[in-house]
């Protein structure tokens, strides 16, 4: 500490020399450019020690852990790697919100990765929130790793889960979704009298038997009922408040929001999908690496833990596919398609 302090004052002194030449005209260029070299080299040198030191201090606690205890050790690599990952996202989230802001882009024109990067950071910071406020209280550190240890699924994201964690986590959501799957397949049906137009009636109970009797629909099948989903009775204005709780159980929101807002974020969060699907479109699906498609597969409802890779990819063209004909006001279509195009997938 004294030692920076020492550079912090010859800083400070130096830069006040500066000022006061050049405001007396005493100015010399080269002087000054020496004093303020060497007063640099001095601190790069001093930095550069320093942080070898807790460099090597770093990787000896790490070695200890790693021999004595790997179990934790496994915990505690995983949540230093995790802070790193997530500093990175949200610098890189901010250079995205200012070009944004200087260039006047909206969300939905952004290239695909920028949106997806843009939606993980703020899905991530909303979860996160719980821990800050937590963690506030003086001494509180200890309860919050304690927590964090404890439920690393309710209070973690996945920068901060292991790789096991991640699969385990993943198939626990996937099952958490499949359990609905049925209540909105029935849910649809119980819709059709509802519908007003009879080749629309028709044609939504093809699609309904189709998939309840274990039979993978053709994207086709989906562009049929489109106009169903617009309005009346499976549009986001007019389903049943129980039915578009279990459409937010697919994208795991909360369903105990009031109706009105859970509405509404269910609503804007199919907006966003269309939005992810039309950027993914314009990138297309081979320019993505397999652990984007495994991602996009299963934001959109596919179990990917027991498909292969080229399952993925053309699951995900048939549905960037149907998304390609989907309005605005017919992004309904997309969550019930989550379980439509995913619980038979695929073709048996």
């Amino acid at each position: 500490m004294a030692m920076c302090g020492t550079h912090v004052r010859s800083c400070i002194a130096l830069t006040v020399r500066c000022a006061s030449q050049c405001t007396y005209g005493t100015y010399n260029g080269s002087s000054q450019r020496a004093v303020l070299t060497v007063t640099s080299m001095r601190m790069f040198s001093t930095s550069h020690a320093r942080q070898g030191i807790l460099q090597r201090a770093n990787d000896r606690f790490e070695s200890f852990l790693d021999h004595r205890f790997p179990a934790f050790y496994v915990y505690y690599h995983t949540f230093m790697k995790g802070f790193k990952l997530l500093l990175e996202d949200m610098t890189e989230a901010r250079k995205i919100k200012v070009k944004m802001n200087t260039n006047g882009i909206p969300f939905k024109e952004l290239p695909y990765r920028e949106m997806e990067r843009l939606r993980l950071v703020r899905k991530d910071i909303i979860k996160a929130i719980p821990m800050v406020i937590i963690s506030l209280p003086p001494f509180a550190i200890c309860l919050v790793f304690t927590l964090m240890y404890l439920f690393p699924r309710q209070l973690l994201f996945h920068h901060f889960w292991t790789p096991q964690q991640q699969r385990d986590f993943k198939k626990l959501y996937h099952e958490q979704r499949a359990r609905h799957h049925y209540a909105i397949l029935t849910g649809m049906e119980s819709s059709i009298p509802c519908v007003e137009k009879w080749m629309l009636r028709s044609h939504l109970q093809s699609l309904c038997t189709k998939v309840q009797s274990g039979t993978h629909p053709e994207v086709s099948d989906l562009w049929l009922v489109q106009g169903v989903f617009s309005g009346h009775p499976l549009g986001f204005n007019n389903i049943r408040n129980s039915h578009m709780r279990l459409l937010a159980s697919q994208l795991l929101l909360t369903p105990w929001l009031p109706a009105f807002m859970a509405r509404r974020r269910l609503s804007a969060k199919g907006l966003e999908l269309l939005h992810l699907d039309r950027a993914l479109s314009s990138l297309g699906v081979d320019q993505l690496c397999d652990a984007e498609v495994e991602e996009a597969c299963y934001l959109r409802g596919l179990d990917t833990s027991s498909l292969s890779t080229s399952q993925w990819r053309e699951w995900l063209k048939q549905w960037l596919q149907l998304s390609s004909q989907v309005k605005e006001s017919e992004t309904s279509l997309l969550l019930h398609s989550m379980v439509l195009l995913s619980v038979n997938y695929p073709a048996h």
